[in-house]
């Protein structure tokens, strides 16, 4: 009896054991009993019937798939090579999940087929230059159809990303050359914008400079008509009387050095100086009206 009672605990013992499921919290499961919906379990434990349930672990964490690089044709009869990379995730709520495994068979697949096809509508309107300037938009546009579409496959769409867009390498040379002349056409035009620059500087500073030089002159023409001024102001003031006969005497001295002629006028009170400094009195050339002779006849 002992024995039976034994293996009888040692039996429930292992089929509980068999039942034991531990969910991470990075998943969510369901649980099918008999190939129907049972329930939803949540992260952490979980015990199922063994050999009757079976629990379906779902990943709700964020996935990136690659949509895979395709030829598109452009508006403009180009062929591109396209390449977009999805990011998602299956929400977390009982309902988003079992509509994830029940509403849509193989979700990255579905996902990858869906934006293949909508990058082929989206870029197929547009020319290669209009494509490779509107990345922003082009992304834009795939975001919202794959959440359009996806709305009932338990799924958000965080978001999308364009990663290339490249023509065929012909067209891609021209389009590197036509970008190479237009940066060496800014460049020149930028460098004659400088010349022309630095020539206004020089010159503005030959104009400050001869402004300068001229306002210089100025005020030395300026000075010196004040230091004229004031030695004649001077002059007038106090170089009067036996100053100026001094200094006419002063000039002829020097002059005389030299053997040259001096004309004084007559009547000057130089004249009297002169005769003074000799021992000589003036010629007086008037007739004298009181002569001896006239008086005696």
């Amino acid at each position: 009896m002992n024995a039976i009672i034994t293996l009888v605990a040692a039996v429930l013992i292992l089929f509980f054991l068999a039942g034991i499921r531990i969910v991470r919290p990075t998943h969510r499961a369901l649980v099918e009993r008999f190939g129907k919906y049972h329930r939803f379990a949540g992260y952490g434990f979980n015990w199922i019937i063994p050999f009757i349930d079976i629990m379906y672990k779902i990943n709700i964490t964020e996935q990136m798939i690659n949509a895979e690089p395709q030829e598109i044709i452009t508006n403009d009869n180009l062929n591109a090579k396209v390449d977009a990379q999805v990011y998602f995730k299956i929400k977390s709520d009982e309902q988003s999940v079992k509509n994830s495994q029940y509403n849509v068979n193989s979700i990255e697949y579905q996902i990858v087929n869906l934006a293949r096809t909508t990058l082929r509508n989206i870029i197929g309107t547009m020319t290669l230059k209009s494509a490779n300037s509107e990345r922003g938009k082009i992304n834009k546009e795939l975001h919202g159809t794959l959440l359009e579409e996806t709305m009932n496959w338990g799924i958000e769409i965080v978001r999308t990303e364009l990663k290339e867009i490249d023509p065929p390498k012909d067209v891609q040379e021209t389009m590197n050359k036509i970008v190479k002349a237009e940066n060496e056409k800014i460049a020149a035009i930028d460098f004659a914008t400088a010349t022309e620059t630095k020539a206004d500087g020089e010159k503005r500073a030959e104009i400050r400079r001869a402004e300068g030089i001229k306002q210089g002159a100025i005020l030395r023409a300026e000075g010196e008509a004040q230091a004229i001024q004031l030695v004649n102001e001077s002059a007038e003031k106090y170089f009067v009387g036996n100053a100026q006969l001094l200094r006419r005497i002063q000039a002829m001295e020097t002059s005389l050095k030299d053997n040259s002629k001096i004309v004084v006028p007559t009547g000057s009170d130089l004249v009297n100086v002169m005769g003074e400094m000799g021992g000589v009195l003036p010629i007086n050339t008037k007739k004298n009206n009181t002569d001896p002779d006239s008086a005696k006849s």
